[in-house]
């Protein structure tokens, strides 16, 4: 389609270096696009009208989840006139589905006219930004523990059932072919993901090597920050590998096929214009954040499931469903480096990137965030990228591996179902330690004088 408002500019004939910035994120998301039928809007006459419809058309209905739009203003009015908060909670998080797959469209669009380099970092540095604005929103609240949840699921999330899912549809429709795919890759990113996890273990283990909690702590929170500022100066490093230097080894998998397959990579819409929508898509994405973050405990309650759950296993699932979607259907194209980018791609940007991110981001604001996950949650972290490492270690695929992470993921989230944590409110309660020791030491009473009654008898 002729952009319009670029004077027809038209990207088609582009060549393959300057589509080179595409990611395996965007790749997966466009794997849900479909195109709009711009007949009746090119009717039209009036220019700035027209540009106006054809656009919107293009943003609002050029993706097979727009059926998921209407959830946005319903939620905004739903929280407008105090509907329940458990009801703003779910339509938010219905809404933030689409939302999250336009942004990455319209990232990908703003690409096109910025040439490779910063097209790919754009597309790098983008693909997780409603993960980042929850976190963002939680930490201005002080919301530590909801930051931390929000991010491990995310991450365990796209290592298990993202990759998992992927594999084993892709193995069970390609039963009679082996799957392979470019170890390189993989294990370029799981080689960062081992960065991460040393990083999010060494803090933890100052709780268990000083002997003085206070020393720990601040120990703990010195050492996280400078290992944050270190796993960003190692990401953006990975970008240059992953952008100039090494980009042969995550060349897009379908760039060589015939030219027809290629529409995708022309821009719909001009570059102002792109701009204005990411803007506009970037607030009102943080709108329905912030609805998340401030109901999210509401749900908690009135579901009967714990925070850690909803953080780590609700949360993820739906905030990333279109690149999830994606992923399979690559999978199921038997396209693997596709679906391995998706995953391992994602994981990689929110351990790397997003997690260190928010604790330098918190130490600016005077909060006090560390790469603590505490010991379960550091514990599901680690075998989640061991499991995942030993999976592809040897370059092909079935659908049986995909069951095993698939299996992992579901033992985790029953781990996190019966696991019951405190509400922020109750960890910011001045008397909460103390009440916590209270409780402690009346458990431990009762459980001496059953002891004693037993010994007696």
């Amino acid at each position: 389609m002729e952009v319009m408002e670029n004077g027809g500019a038209n990207l088609k004939g582009l060549s393959k270096e300057m589509r080179h910035g595409r990611t395996a994120h965007n790749m997966s998301s466009s794997s849900l696009r479909k195109k709009s039928d711009l007949t009746l809007v090119s009717k039209i006459s009036f220019g700035p009208l027209k540009i106006l419809l054809l656009n919107t058309q293009e943003v609002i209905l050029g993706t097979k989840l727009s059926i998921l739009f209407p959830a946005v203003p319903i939620a905004i009015i739903a929280h407008c006139y105090g509907f329940a908060k458990p009801w703003v909670f779910g339509l938010s998080l219905l809404g933030l589905t689409p939302l999250a797959e336009r942004l990455s469209f319209l990232t990908e669009q703003i690409a096109c006219y910025t040439g490779p380099t910063v097209g790919g970092l754009m597309n790098a540095t983008c693909g997780n930004t409603t993960e980042l604005i929850i976190a963002i929103f939680a930490l201005s609240q002080n919301n530590i523990a909801l930051v931390k949840y929000s991010l491990l699921g995310s991450i365990i999330s796209n290592l298990l059932l993202v990759l998992g899912t992927s594999l084993i549809c892709g193995g069970l429709v390609n039963l009679r072919q082996e799957q392979k795919y470019d170890r390189r890759q993989a294990d370029m990113n799981l080689l960062m993901l081992f960065v991460a996890l040393h990083c999010h273990l060494l803090p933890m283990l100052f709780h268990y090597a000083h002997a003085s909690e206070g020393v720990a702590a601040e120990s703990s929170l010195q050492l996280s920050r400078a290992a944050s500022v270190i796993m960003v100066i190692a990401y953006f490093a990975y970008l240059v590998f992953q952008l100039r230097t090494h980009r042969q080894l995550f060349e897009d998998p379908v760039e060589n096929e015939e030219e027809g397959d290629n529409d995708s990579d022309e821009a719909v819409i001009g570059f102002w214009s792109g701009c204005v929508w990411l803007v506009g898509m970037t607030v009102i994405i943080a709108v329905l954040s912030e609805y998340v973050v401030q109901t999210i405990e509401d749900a908690s309650n009135s579901w009967g499931l714990s925070v850690s759950f909803l953080s780590i296993i609700l949360l993820p699932i739906v905030g990333n469903a279109a690149e999830h979607a994606g992923a399979i259907i690559f999978a199921f194209k038997n396209k693997l480096d596709i679906s391995l980018g998706v995953s391992l791609g994602s994981a990689t940007q929110i351990s790397m990137f997003v997690v260190p991110l928010c604790v330098i981001v918190s130490w600016i604001l005077g909060i006090e965030m560390d790469l603590n996950f505490n010991l379960l949650e550091s514990g599901s972290l680690t075998l989640a990228i061991i499991t995942t490492a030993f999976t592809l270690q040897d370059g092909t695929s079935h659908y049986m591996k995909g069951l095993v992470l698939f299996l992992c993921y579901i033992v985790i989230g029953a781990c996190f179902f019966v696991q019951k944590t405190p509400s922020n409110k109750e960890l910011q309660h001045p008397n909460f330690e103390q009440d916590s020791m209270d409780l402690l030491f009346v458990h431990l009473s009762s459980t001496a004088k059953k002891l004693k009654k037993f010994c007696m008898q």
